[in-house]
């Protein structure tokens, strides 16, 4: 699994950057956003607003795989951005994809 895009995004909300993943099948999953907040950064999957005004998530993520996601997404955004904001989280070579 490899981040596919990682843009930037330098505006004054907590959004902090746009991604795409790709899985080793060559499937890429568009729109996750890397999010600033209270506890550091996090990975916030695709979404669509409903009928009822609420967003909800279009992919699914199990919880130890979206920690690798997350890491790969903070390292991507570390390394393009020169900071150092890091998280812990053990690196899983074997992921379902």
């Amino acid at each position: 699994m490899k981040i596919s895009r990682l843009n930037l995004y330098e505006g004054t909300t907590k959004t902090k950057a746009f991604l795409d993943i790709e899985t080793e099948e060559g499937i890429t999953i568009k729109g996750f956003t890397l999010v600033e907040g209270s506890n550091g950064l996090f990975l916030s999957a695709p979404s669509e607003k409903g009928k009822d005004g609420k967003y909800y998530d279009k992919v699914y993520i199990p919880k130890e795989l979206k920690e690798n996601v997350t890491a790969l997404a903070i390292e991507e955004y570390n390394r393009q951005k020169g900071g150092s904001n890091t998280i812990n989280v053990d690196n899983n070579d074997d992921v379902p994809f």
